[in-house]
């Protein structure tokens, strides 16, 4: 920006101008190609010897090619056919039935939660993945220990008998699968059975990861190192595992 010809320490000459430039467009450059933008003011810039610096800086990027320069309805005219506008339901809009059918299943078989959510008269801030899963985890974090662990103990088994038999809700369903817990050797799926087994026999609730963070290989891991650990700590890890899926439900349906 041009401003640092009028503030100390600042530019003193074009060249110091030019150079800067010159330097910042070549970095980006080596990275693989970023918007710079220049600000300029007339009075400033506009000066002979200052207006050199730019002139320098423009033949520079002009003899390398590859550089477009474009005015500001250009980069809306790029942005708008390259990233065009989504067009979604938005949640602060909808009636409380219509919006805990959209998203009651956000948190397994909890539509209590969407339910509260509602209550909160949501804006148009909760009209995002982000700024609804805000609002969803604000209501799941101030309910009472035994309505979160509901929450823990409506989540199935990880390749457990639910999944077998093919009940899982249509999000868990698609979850699991995607780390490919759908279609495991006879040998894992005895082993993550034995290990459900004795999770829930140690803790009271079912182990519960987000599953499409992992792997098959990064979930049994994790399995075999939180059997382990001490009731407490599981339930706080299990509470932020189900916020975490709940985002990821929710990236799936908004901006």
């Amino acid at each position: 920006n041009d401003m640092r010809f009028a503030t100390a320490p600042g530019w003193v000459t074009g060249q110091d101008f030019g150079q800067y430039l010159i330097d910042s467009y070549e970095t980006l450059l080596a990275e693989g190609g970023r918007m710079f933008s220049i600000g300029l003011h007339c009075r400033l810039v506009g000066r002979p010897g200052k207006m050199a610096g730019l002139v320098r800086f423009l033949d520079h990027v002009a003899k390398g090619g590859g550089a477009w320069f474009a005015t500001r309805s250009q980069i809306a005219d790029f942005w708008a056919a390259h990233h065009p506008p989504r067009r979604y339901e938005r949640p602060s809009r909808l009636d409380r039935a219509t919006f805990v059918v959209r998203y009651g299943s956000i948190f397994e078989h909890s539509p209590w939660i969407a339910e509260r959510a509602f209550a909160l008269e949501l804006g148009p801030a909760h009209d995002t993945a982000a700024g609804l899963h805000n609002a969803l985890a604000r209501v799941f974090r101030s309910a009472t220990e035994a309505e979160r662990l509901g929450v823990l103990r409506a989540h199935p088994d990880l390749a457990g008998k639910l999944a077998a038999a093919k009940r899982l809700t249509a999000e868990s369903t698609h979850e699991q699968a995607s780390a490919g817990l759908d279609a495991l050797t006879d040998d894992e799926r005895a082993a993550f059975q034995r290990l459900n087994a004795e999770y829930v026999a140690k803790h009271g609730f079912p182990f519960i990861i987000a599953v499409r963070d992992n792997t098959r290989a990064s979930i049994m891991a994790a399995f075999a190192t939180r059997i382990a650990n001490d009731t407490a700590t599981e339930f706080a890890t299990a509470c932020r595992q189900v916020e975490r899926i709940a985002e990821i439900r929710l990236m799936d349906l908004l901006p």
